[in-house]
């Protein structure tokens, strides 16, 4: 793969510069103020790289009630694809399960950190992990659509009866799949509440530039010009995959000023001996590059089927040769949150469960526009914790 080519050219770079700092050094002090400009030269390209494996969540406490409690991160379940992690705590008192869906888009599930730290604190906490593609053998098969909304019913049933959902992003189709096939069967762990953020339900309301470029060319561009194999060296060798740096490049093209304007300020920081705000800015950006890859097959069918031709919201998605029938859903209560200034998903594409859960009563229905946010900015920050978590609390409360 030519990136990976790059990436071992400059990989010497990176540790030279590492090595040629002086900050902490003699040489480096009697330097003083040049030396923390040589130093953030350095650091700033040390720090050109991406990285393939999950970071820590590092949530260790949170505060619950009047306590501090002791967090304690456990895979419930594994499986080749994903695992299902617990955050238990250490209480006493019992607390309404939820199962956070994270997107399988190119970034690991830790960039819901913040939505987990919130959720924490009146709920007992799950969330899908999924797995790095490149790290997956071509023995555990493949994993598509449909695989997905099968892992999230799966682990639904692992937690059991009287649990709750909340899906970020891209997976909200693959959630409201999910509840809807489960409420169909009449499954005992269908979820009592289901909390659908910023997600494509019907990409055909207010198209953003996400939809038109998965609109403006054939599948057979995608298959031929997005597409790759894992090399060698890593245990999912052969595998085809959607790599997470093409993803990663696509998000960033879209805010590139905004990238730009925040390296130049990162060296500002370095440079002033302002560490405590660069750390700030290092924080975000040691977790957006950090990226996994996705299986080709989930990635072309989430290109066709949701953006391309809006399956669940035209009444066509199938899950193992079945229709899914949104309108099955009668007992879970739905809350929908979209952000005012998302440009990745837009007003009204989440909205579109509502007419789709067309057999819930109106009192279990609830919509939630957060004016002045974009798209992170509904799951993550000081609006999501104040101003959007109440909402989400408030319904699952209501449905306890």
């Amino acid at each position: 793969m030519g990136y990976q080519f790059q990436d071992d050219v400059i990989a010497p770079v990176r540790m030279m510069a590492r090595n040629l700092r002086l900050g902490g050094t003699p040489w480096g002090q009697m330097l003083n103020g040049t030396a923390q400009y040589f130093d953030a030269a350095m650091e700033m390209v040390s720090r050109f790289q991406l990285t393939h494996a999950s970071p820590p969540f590092g949530i260790h406490k949170v505060r619950t009630g009047n306590v501090d409690a002791t967090v304690t991160e456990e895979v419930a379940m594994s499986l080749p694809f994903g695992r299902l992690l617990h955050f238990r705590k250490d209480i006493d008192t019992p607390q309404p399960p939820i199962l956070v869906v994270a997107p399988l888009s190119g970034h690991f599930a830790t960039l819901l950190r913040g939505t987990v730290e919130v959720l924490l604190r009146d709920h007992d906490v799950y969330i899908t992990d999924w797995a790095n593609a490149r790290d997956v053998p071509l023995s555990a098969g493949s994993f598509g659509v449909e695989d997905y909304v099968e892992y999230v019913i799966k682990f639904l049933e692992h937690i059991g009866p009287g649990s709750n959902i909340l899906a970020v992003c891209q997976p909200c189709v693959q959630a409201l799949a999910a509840v809807a096939v489960m409420s169909e069967d009449n499954n005992p762990a269908t979820p009592v509440s289901m909390t659908l953020m910023a997600g494509p339900i019907d990409v055909r309301e207010s198209p953003t530039v996400v939809n038109d470029l998965a609109n403006e060319k054939p599948m057979e561009w995608f298959e031929t010009n997005v597409i790759a194999r894992v090399p060698s060296r890593y245990a999912g060798a052969g595998r085809k995959v959607y790599p997470g740096f093409v993803q990663l490049t696509a998000f960033m093209a879209m805010n590139m000023e905004r990238h730009q304007d925040q390296h130049r300020k990162l060296f500002g920081h370095l440079s002033k001996g302002e560490f405590r705000e660069a750390e700030k800015i290092k924080e975000f950006y040691d977790e957006y590059f950090a990226v996994l890859d996705l299986t080709a097959e989930f990635y072309l069918e989430t290109i066709e089927r949701i953006f391309q031709k809006a399956e669940l919201a035209t009444g066509e998605f199938t899950y193992r040769g079945r229709k899914v029938k949104p309108a099955a859903i009668r007992r879970t209560a739905l809350l929908t949150v979209e952000g005012g200034r998302d440009d990745i998903c837009a007003l009204g594409q989440t909205t579109a469960a509502h007419e789709l859960c067309s057999s819930l009563r109106p009192h279990l229905k609830r919509h939630h526009l957060q004016a002045n946010v974009g798209h992170y900015g509904v799951f993550n920050g000081r609006r999501w914790e104040n101003e959007i978590y109440p909402q989400v609390r408030n319904l699952i409360l209501a449905m306890e």
